[in-house]
Formats: C-alpha cells, structure tokens, sequence
C-alpha cells in the first residue's frame, strides 16, 4: 500500500495577525494533487488540525471540505488523531459521519487498534493511533512525585504500556503502523511549536515506541526529521512555516511503499504553496531596503527587516515601507549602541537568551525556562533598547 503522512496544519494560525489562510488552502489543493497523482491509498494526518481549541469558521471549513477531497467518497482511507492545540471532542465530534467516508477520527486515546482495509491491494494496515496522552487525557495521575525526571519516565512508561498493548495485534501479513502526536527525546525544535510539555516532562523516549511497527509516524514538530531510533520514527513537519525560526527549512510531506515485513523507505515530496519567512539585515539603511524592493527580491516572502540606523526611525519611514511592500512582519531599527550590545554578547560567545537561561536556571535551582517566557523576556529587553536608544 501507498501511504501519505502529514501533520501540523495549525489551520486557523495567523502571522502576527496577518490571515495564512490563502496559503492553507493553497496546501490543502496542493495535497489533494499529491494524493491523486502519487496514487495514495491511506492519509495519516498526525495531529494539530487547528491552532486552538475554538478554531474560526473558515478554518473548520476547509479542514471538512479537504478531508472530504482526500478521502473521495471512500476511494481513499484517511486516519486523523487529535494534536495538543486541537479540543479532542470537538475533532470527533464527525467521525461517525466521516466513517461513512473511509475517514478514521480519533480524538482521544482509545484502548483499541484500528484495522484499515486497502481495497486496492487487498492488505491490511493495523494502525496504532494514539492522540497526545497528556495526564488529562489519559485521564489518570501519571505521579503524585513532581519532579521532572521522574513525570518524564512515568510518562514514558505509559506511553509504551499502552502502544505495547496494541502492538499485541500486529501480524506478520499485516502492514504495521504507530500515529501519534508527542514531543520524542532527539527531535529538534523550531519556535513556533508551542510547548506540550512542562519542562521536559511530557517526552517520550524512543524505547515506549519501537513495538515492532514498520513506521512510526509524529506529529507536533515543525521541522521534518527523522529521529534515531530501532524503528523507523519520522516527523513529517508542518506543511508551511509559521515562525521565523523555521526560514529556510524545505516543507515537505513523507510518502512510502510498505507490504507486510517489508523496511519503510520514507521520501520527501516538497511543497511550494507557503509563501516562504525570510530575515533582512539592510546594513546600509533604508536605501538599500528601498533598493531591494526595486529588485523584486524575495517578492513572495513575510519579511523580518532589521535596518541599521544612525538617526531614529520616523513613523513616517515606517509606514513608507510598509506602504511599498505589504510582507513586512517586523521592521526593527538597528542603532550603532546596540550593535556595541551585540558585539560584547558576541565576543562573550554567548546570546541574550542563553544568558537569560543561566540566569533563570541559577535562580531556579535547575529550571529551565518555557521558550515563550524566552521570547517574552527578549521582546521586553529589545522594547528597552529601542526606547533608550530614541530618548538618546
């Protein structure tokens, strides 16, 4: 059988306020293409639907309208497990209508492994889909200990005690397969993954999954990777980017072959409908941000602009730029006292935010920060220098 395997949508998710649902539902035609002209007999869609709980109207929309595409009428199985920004209830609340599709919704942990008949091959794919089990919806007490490390391994024991169970009716003329939507010791992160844990202790360690599935497919980071493991494991990434930290990466989603007992070879099939997030460094001021608009580059992109400065940056220069070019996210003014800042950082050989990390660490015996208390405390300490620099 052929298999697609995709996650991360986040539909719903804006850019600093600015709609990415042009470019959503530019993925959502894109995939259906996909499907069709790479001959797709299963959809696994590994979580993170939305970006909230209350995702708007036209987010909802598209999701239904989409899978309905996917699906066609039944002529394709879909599979779709709830992610940690999407309401679990909610993202069910269909799936006895979308049965009727060959459209699996879970959104939940169920007790049960789902068997998904392929018509076109005749074989039969045992999916193990497992929604993110956070405590809550686990609905027990992982521990009454508090510490990290041991929520950590409690956590992972849990996980691997309830894919073990399932793993029970893997078979050797089976194609074998594990879905779910968690964090896994050795991915890496991007930004703009929201965390789904406190501190490090809702992970995984890669053991709690290698069950004996031919693939093991993740949702919830951004970045596709592969992640080291006795059983293939891979996160496919999210199909667009949706912070800055993520410029520059390649959106893809994965596709591979697979019979029973068969080695998964997963392959990337890149996507080109988000308009891609760059960062310009304009060191010789707005002339030359002017004359790079002129030149068309980057002519798609949401932009982030540093600009370097030797006077303070007008309202008026402002609006000018973003008059010319309606990509600009940030525009933030680089004055030569904060390069000095900068430089002493540099020789330093450390950033603001590893400072900041040690800091907190030392204050907290041990803790490290939440990267959205990170993101918080730069913001607040960039807001001070622009404010010092225009008093000067």
């Amino acid at each position: 059988m052929r298999i697609l395997h995709t996650a991360d949508w986040h539909f719903g998710r804006t850019l600093e306020g600015r709609s990415r649902l042009e470019e959503q539902t530019a993925f959502m035609d894109e995939l259906v293409q996909i499907v069709q002209d790479q001959g797709i007999d299963l959809v696994l869609i590994a979580g993170d639907i939305y970006d909230s709980v209350n995702p708007p109207a036209a987010a909802e929309q598209l999701f239904y309208e989409g899978i309905a595409r996917l699906a066609d009428g039944g002529k394709r199985q879909v599979a779709i497990i709830s992610g940690n920004h999407d309401h679990p209830d909610r993202l069910a609340a269909s799936g006895p209508l979308a049965a009727k599709q060959g459209i699996t919704i879970i959104g939940l942990p169920v007790p049960d492994i789902q068997s998904i008949g392929i018509a076109r091959t005749g074989e039969l794919a045992r999916l193990i889909a497992l929604p993110y089990p956070s405590e809550s919806r686990l609905k027990e007490l992982l521990s009454d200990v508090a510490e990290e490390e041991v929520l950590r391994s409690k956590y992972s024991e849990r996980v691997g005690a309830l894919i073990r169970k399932q793993a029970a009716s893997f078979e050797a003329g089976t194609v074998n397969l594990i879905m779910s939507h968690l964090y896994v010791l050795g991915g890496h992160e991007t930004e703009s993954e929201r965390p789904i844990q406190v501190g490090g202790a809702y992970t995984v360690d890669t053991n709690a999954l290698t069950a004996g599935a031919q693939y093991v497919a993740l949702g919830h980071l951004h970045r596709p990777q592969n992640v080291k493991a006795a059983s293939p494991i891979r996160y496919c990434g999210s199909p667009i980017a949706y912070s800055f930290s993520e410029a520059g990466q390649a959106k893809s989603v994965t596709v591979l072959d697979l019979a029973p007992g068969q080695a998964a070879e997963p392959k990337e099939i890149f996507l080109t409908s988000g308009r891609p997030l760059v960062s310009w460094k304009a060191k010789e001021g707005i002339g030359q941000v002017h004359q790079w608009l002129d030149e068309q580059r980057d002519a798609n992109a949401w932009i982030d602009l540093e600009v370097t400065m030797t006077e303070a940056m007008s309202i008026e220069q402002i609006q000018s730029l973003r008059k010319a070019y309606e990509g600009f996210i940030h525009i933030r003014p680089i004055y030569p006292e904060m390069e000095a800042v900068r430089a002493v950082v540099s020789r330093a050989d450390l950033s603001m935010e590893e400072h900041f990390t040690r800091f907190y660490s030392r204050q907290t015996g041990g803790a490290q920060p939440e990267p959205e208390l990170v993101r918080l405390f730069l913001e607040l300490l960039q807001e001070k220098d622009l404010a010092d620099a225009a008093g000067e």
